[in-house]
């Protein structure tokens, strides 16, 4: 069975070693997952990148809410909170803006992004 003061204990004392490590991995999935997004890669490769930045992202907010249990509170505790939530965040906007722009495209009654925006090329008619 998984002893979770142990993984905690192994988790502040390698705290330097893990955060060396999920600092860049954090923002270089996060990145990539921002990347696949916006050329507008098929939607599983926006969910597989995310998927795998996501668990990056959770991993350090596990990561610094085993410091906030011993009641450490400092700076760097709150700047890595802040960078794993912002990750997590950004990932599922990620997901979110591929899932619109998909559904666009597919969707016949909006076949332009004029026309989704309420656009018409049609003139109003004379009052």
């Amino acid at each position: 069975m998984l002893d979770l003061n142990t993984t905690a204990e192994f988790s502040r004392a390698n705290c330097v070693a893990i955060c060396a490590f999920l600092v860049p991995a954090n923002l270089l999935a996060t990145l990539l997952t921002i990347i696949f997004a916006a050329i507008h890669r098929p939607l599983h490769q926006v969910l597989q990148s995310a998927g795998i930045a996501s668990i990056f992202a959770l991993v350090m907010v596990l990561h610094v809410y085993t410091w906030f249990s011993i009641g450490v509170v400092m700076a760097p505790t709150y700047i890595l909170l802040w960078l794993g939530i912002s990750c997590l965040l950004t990932n599922l906007g990620a997901i979110l803006f591929r899932r619109y722009y998909t559904n666009l495209s597919h969707d016949s009654n909006y076949p332009t992004k004029a026309k989704a925006l309420g656009f018409s090329a049609k003139r109003p008619s004379s009052i």
